[in-house]
């Protein structure tokens, strides 16, 4: 049985995804000789914020433009981030079982923190590893082996979540099997690329995966019925 469980945190569990969209449309506006558009942006999430600043502007000195993103991330955090359906259920049903959960983020801790207490789901969470408290980000492994450390986890009882090619790699690079998570803006196709050990379409899809049996099967419709999976 899975006994730790890895999260990535945007586009995985939280639904970060238009307001880091929105964060970057205006932190650009008026900065790059062609605009920077949603079809630029989607690709590069997952990737730390100073990289991408980089990137997009094709600058090496980007405080102003990160300070510029933070202050109106931060502004519009509580109006735009929800989790997404079942994560609280299906957390709450992996912390029964007895499954450690951890969130390895290439966000910085204040924001990973403000997500998580605003959806109500902090207290799942026995680690919480964000772009800080690293040298390398993901896809280097260090995140997911800090997360494993702090846990007293086993990477042969662990399993990485993620929606991008960065969680992918780290989890191939750490050595544990790897979910990805086909509600990802990138789409599955993408996420087929990386060579993930699952796709799944439902959070509560974990549930038979990490090994938890009983009322979890899931219907044509969405909803779960009883049985065993």
């Amino acid at each position: 049985m899975i006994q730790t469980v890895l999260f990535d945190l945007d586009g995985t569990i939280l639904d970060t995804n238009e307001l880091i969209i929105q964060s970057f449309l205006h932190t650009f506006t008026g900065i790059t000789e062609e605009p920077v558009t949603r079809e630029h942006i989607i690709p590069n999430m997952g990737r730390p914020l100073l990289e991408q600043m980089v990137f997009f502007s094709g600058r090496e000195e980007v405080e102003d433009l990160v300070l510029k993103y933070r202050a109106y991330n931060i502004g519009r955090h509580d109006e735009l981030v929800t989790a997404f359906p079942h994560v609280p259920e299906t957390l709450a049903r992996l912390k029964e079982a007895g499954v450690k959960l951890g969130v390895v983020t290439s966000k910085i801790r204040k924001t990973t923190e403000m997500g998580l207490r605003l959806t109500g789901i902090y207290d799942y969470f026995d680690a919480i590893v964000t772009v800080e408290e690293v040298k390398q980000p993901k896809p280097d492994p260090e995140g997911i082996l800090a997360a494993l450390e702090l846990i007293g986890g086993e990477a042969s009882s662990a399993l990485m979540v993620g929606d991008s090619h960065y969680d992918l790699e780290a989890a191939r690079r750490a050595g544990i099997p790897s979910v990805g998570v086909s509600w990802s803006l990138k789409g599955t196709d993408y996420l087929r690329a990386y060579d993930p050990t699952y796709v799944i379409d439902d959070i509560r899809e974990l549930l038979p995966i990490v090994g938890i049996e009983g009322d979890i099967l899931l219907e044509t419709d969405g909803t779960i019925s009883g049985g065993r999976a």
